[in-house]
């Protein structure tokens, strides 16, 4: 089986994440994953995506995000590429759950998320390009 490659681009808003978790379920449920899969990967690609929004690109409504799911016989990806500001994974702090709980603040656990819902999470920069990666494989 070939690699399948479907693409999408938004904008950088917020209004836009429900496109892209459709986007995501359709694919995901038309290689055959299971329901409780496709749930994770969408909220994975949700908070990546919100991340970029926030952090990527500061709130600037009129960058684009480019989503891609790259579907293999022995993984689902979703790449997610923009050209704000760069994650530094090096950098990255595990947030303290008790301390996020008690100060009843949202926010913060977008990163922590990902990596627990996600078989393997990767970030790259190319240039101008950065390019975050979520897989789940297939069991």
């Amino acid at each position: 089986m070939a690699d399948r490659i479907h693409k999408l681009t938004i904008p950088s808003s917020t209004r836009y994440l429900e496109d892209v978790r459709q986007f995501v379920e359709r694919h995901a449920e038309r290689a055959k994953l299971p329901e409780d899969s496709v749930q994770q990967l969408k909220m994975a690609v949700d908070e990546a995506c919100a991340n970029v929004i926030e952090h990527a690109y500061k709130g600037d409504t009129e960058r684009p995000i480019d989503i891609a799911v790259i579907v293999r016989p022995d993984r689902f990806t979703v790449r997610i590429r923009d050209e704000g500001e760069g994650f530094d994974p090096a950098v990255y702090q595990e947030p303290d759950l008790t301390r996020i709980v008690r100060s009843r603040r949202a926010g913060g656990l977008g990163v922590h998320i990902m990596h627990r819902l996600m078989d393997q999470v990767e970030y790259r920069q190319r240039g101008r390009t950065n390019e975050c990666c979520l897989t789940k494989y297939r069991r």
